[in-house]
C-alpha cells in the first residue's frame, strides 16, 4: 500500500493506493482517511494491476464488473483500517438504467456472502461518463471506531 500523509499531528490527512491498484492517472487518490474518516474514491471493475499492463475490466457483463468494483472498494477500506461495517454510505453508478434491477441484486447477495451487520445508506445514480466498456462505478463513505 502506498500511503502519503500531510497535515498537522492529529489532523494528517492520509492517501491510500493499495497494491493491487494501479497509481491514479491524475492527482487524486484511490481513498483519503483523516482521523476516523475514511473516503473511498469512485472505483471501478479493473482487475488487480499487473506492472507494464495497462488496467483491465474484470470482464463484459455487470456481474464480473460489479463483484470486482465492489472487491477493489474493499481493498480500499482494508488499506484504510475500516471494514464494510465501518461504512456509513455507498453510491453506485450505472451506465445504463436497465441495470438497476440486476445491481441491486448482486449488491444483496455480496453483502449477506460478507455478514454485513446493519446495511449502509445507499444511492444508485445513472452516470453516462464512464470509460468505454466500464458499466459500474462504487464510492464509499467509511467512520472507523
Amino acid at each position: 500500500m502506498t500511503a502519503n500523509t500531510a497535515g498537522t499531528a492529529g489532523t494528517a490527512k492520509t492517501a491510500i493506493t493499495p497494491d493491487t491498484h494501479t497509481v491514479p492517472p491524475a492527482r487524486f487518490s484511490h481513498g483519503v482517511r483523516k482521523g476516523n474518516i475514511l473516503q473511498v474514491a469512485g472505483q471501478v471493475g479493473f482487475l488487480p494491476h499487473v506492472d507494464g499492463q495497462p488496467p483491465t475490466p474484470a470482464g463484459p457483463t455487470l456481474r464480473e464488473q460489479t463483484l470486482q468494483t465492489l472487491e477493489n472498494v474493499r481493498s480500499v477500506l482494508e488499506a484504510g483500517g475500516a471494514s464494510w461495517d465501518d461504512v456509513m454510505m455507498i453510491r453506485v453508478y450505472l451506465t445504463d438504467t436497465g441495470h438497476f434491477a440486476e445491481m441491486n441484486g448482486i449488491y444483496n447477495t455480496y453483502f449477506e456472502e460478507q455478514g454485513l451487520k446493519e446495511a449502509p445508506a445507499a444511492r444508485t445514480t445513472v452516470y453516462v461518463g464512464l470509460p468505454a466498456g466500464l458499466l459500474v462505478e462504487i464510492d464509499a463513505l467509511a467512520v472507523l471506531g
